[in-house]
């Protein structure tokens, strides 16, 4: 395969299918495993976990929009996020979703609204903040003041405000605790707290549980060599605690549904780049390359991703002794580095570099729009065979004014 046009994202099918494979075979069965498209929504990268058994979990209507065309059943679909717009909903149900997270009363009531005027009945899932907050090694999501999910005390306090309206049907309860967490403890401390609140919160609403959402927070990787870990024992450990929890869930009263992003995408996405200058100043190496801060790390300013200190490897196979680097992109802000001490062999212009580990939270949370630079292609392989090549192209079109 001739070498690409860079900067280029490269996601291989084969490593998708192979995490999908780790993942499930570490999890209690039976359960069903979604792909929050928020990680990577790349058509051929939907399409290829939709084909191993993967439900679409999405959170906007772009991300509707790519789970459709990359071929799920809308029916399957679930719709998340702490907030939607009327429209929004108006625009899923018209698409057949019929399952939605919902963070609140007032979200219950909106959906009950959005489906009754389409005539229809939707379920969904409460997602639930635990008064229990429990310290992590990832980003905590809720057990704290947050956007996301209803309060115990609210529960408490109105239950029949979430199981009154016969248009939007409670079908159970959703969590997600916290993200990236990289061992099976820090995993089981926040599964073991979603199911001791899920039962009281079942008790509150008077309710069985249909589905019980577990979430995620599957570690990964992040723009660093590495491996997804397998968690070895948390499928034995997490079917212990539901046997004594629910002991129907075998039968799947209630389905256990997972949510994952990044450990099923990350391992399979590398980037490439290509070394534009190297020169000295103040008795530095300085490495500017055709990508930077702009196509990979923007959110880990956020704390979205870990921050972000990505390995830059050259492709040659040769070894070659090492020197230190100050790696830049080529945005014009001091801010576009990547690194100020960066270990790397001696690199010329044109020489082709790679960044491991970026299937997940790559392109799409970047900062692309910034200096408005192209799109990287976004190029997918399946092993050795390629499978497309796309670039992504920013325009502006006409709209009502709102006014």
């Amino acid at each position: 395969m001739p070498e690409p046009t860079t900067p280029c994202y490269v996601y291989d099918l084969a490593e998708i299918r192979r995490s999908y494979g780790t993942l499930s075979r570490n999890l209690p069965q039976p359960s069903k495993i979604l792909y929050a498209l928020k990680a990577n929504p790349h058509p051929d990268v939907v399409a290829t976990l939709l084909g191993q058994g993967c439900r679409a979990e999405v959170s906007s209507p772009g991300e509707l929009d790519a789970a459709l065309r990359a071929g799920a059943d809308a029916r399957d679909v679930l719709y998340t996020g702490p907030a939607k717009r009327r429209e929004d909903l108006d625009t899923a149900i018209a698409a057949g979703v019929r399952q939605f997270s919902a963070d609140s009363a007032y979200a219950v009531r909106e959906l009950a609204s959005v489906a009754a005027y389409h005539g229809v009945t939707i379920r969904y899932l409460l997602r639930v903040n635990p008064e229990l907050a429990q310290a992590v090694a990832g980003l905590a999501m809720t057990g704290m003041a947050s956007q996301f999910g209803a309060d115990e005390d609210a529960i408490l306090a109105k239950p029949h405000e979430f199981t009154r309206y016969p248009e939007a049907v409670f079908d159970g309860l959703h969590f997600y605790l916290a993200t990236n967490m990289k061992d099976t403890d820090s995993l089981m401390t926040q599964f073991r707290v979603a199911l001791k609140t899920a039962l009281r919160v079942e008790e509150i609403l008077d309710v069985q549980l249909n589905t019980l959402d577990l979430g995620g927070g599957f570690g990964a990787p992040y723009a660093v060599t590495g491996q997804v870990a397998a968690n070895h024992g948390l499928a034995g450990q997490l079917s212990a605690e539901l046997d004594s929890t629910f002991p129907n869930w075998r039968e799947q009263r209630p389905l256990v549904v997972f949510e994952s992003g990044r450990a099923l995408v990350a391992t399979s996405g590398k980037l490439l780049t290509r070394v534009l200058d190297v020169k000295r100043t103040h008795g530095k190496r300085i490495v500017v390359l055709d990508s930077g801060i702009h196509q990979l790390g923007g959110m880990a300013g956020l704390r979205r991703v870990p921050p972000l200190r990505p390995d830059v490897l050259a492709t040659a196979s040769a070894a070659q002794e090492l020197e230190s680097a100050i790696v830049c992109g080529p945005l014009c802000t001091p801010l576009d580095r990547w690194s100020s001490d960066h270990p790397l062999p001696a690199v010329a212009p044109g020489d082709l570099l790679a960044v491991p580990n970026v299937g997940a939270y790559g392109l799409t949370a970047s900062l692309a729009l910034f200096l408005s630079h192209p799109m990287p292609v976004e190029l997918v392989v399946d092993g050795s065979r390629v499978v497309s090549a796309t670039q992504l192209t920013t325009f502006r079109r006409e709209v009502e004014p709102p006014y």
